[in-house]
């Protein structure tokens, strides 16, 4: 899987997820069977910016930690240069990162690793608006996520 990586915010240390976002999608791929030939977008914004984003697509007025948009939610076929299909873009709050590390007591690279995770698992179709799809998605999440970035309390 491609990942592509888009910096909307004055902050240029999220770049440097790409490797580990990278290693989550090859993992994605095995642990879900997926193709490789797919393509992700993500891309980091400020508090603001997402927060427009969910009022304007979402109706909701706040801002959220990360957003999803699929592509193979449409009846179109889209297609990237050299046979890749787009699975869709992900929008990760940078200011989430910040504060949700120091909230959950782990590092920023976990929580924009575990973003991205979350993120990659909606554009391929798993949501948690139940409690079984949230104990199936979150499930994933773990089994994706925790032998690239384990959980790391900070002592």
């Amino acid at each position: 899987m491609e990942v592509s990586i888009t910096n909307q915010s004055s902050q240029p240390q999220w770049r440097r997820y790409k490797n580990d976002f990278m290693t989550i999608a090859q993992r994605c791929e095995h642990v879900l069977s997926l193709d490789s030939h797919l393509c992700v977008s993500v891309i980091f914004v400020t508090a603001d910016q997402i927060h427009m984003i969910n009022r304007e697509y979402r109706q909701t007025d706040r801002p959220t930690d990360v957003i999803s948009f699929a592509l193979r939610d449409s009846t179109d076929d889209y297609e990237m240069i050299e046979g890749k299909e787009e699975l869709g873009d992900i929008f990760i709050n940078v200011q989430a990162i910040v504060d949700q590390a120091a909230a959950y007591g782990h590092s920023m690279r976990r929580e924009a690793c575990f973003l991205f995770t979350h993120g990659l698992l909606h554009l391929c179709g798993y949501d948690h608006m139940t409690k079984q799809e949230e104990q199936e998605m979150f499930h994933l999440q773990d089994v994706i996520l925790d032998e690239i970035v384990p959980k790391k309390i900070r002592g």
